[in-house]
């Protein structure tokens, strides 16, 4: 539970950074997130940490089912 918590946080700091210089536009799409990756102070390290963040994410959520399901506590 509490490295879901963590995982979601991350996820939001990250993804509001991304926002700030993401643009939506089907033309300048790929230019903003090269313009992240390149020009950005730290931009890769942001992009790749919401990427990775995301699996991770997931990762815990099926290992907090899975427990769930072992330990019978969701009865």
């Amino acid at each position: 539970g509490s490295l879901l918590g963590l995982c979601l946080i991350s996820q939001i700091l990250t993804g509001l950074f991304l926002a700030m210089h993401y643009t939506s536009d089907i033309s300048t799409a790929f230019s903003s997130v090269n313009h992240i990756c390149r020009d950005v102070n730290y931009g890769w390290l942001i992009r790749n940490l919401h990427a990775n963040g995301a699996s991770f994410f997931f990762i815990c959520i099926y290992m907090h089912i899975a427990r769930g399901l072992y330990y019978g506590s969701y009865l």
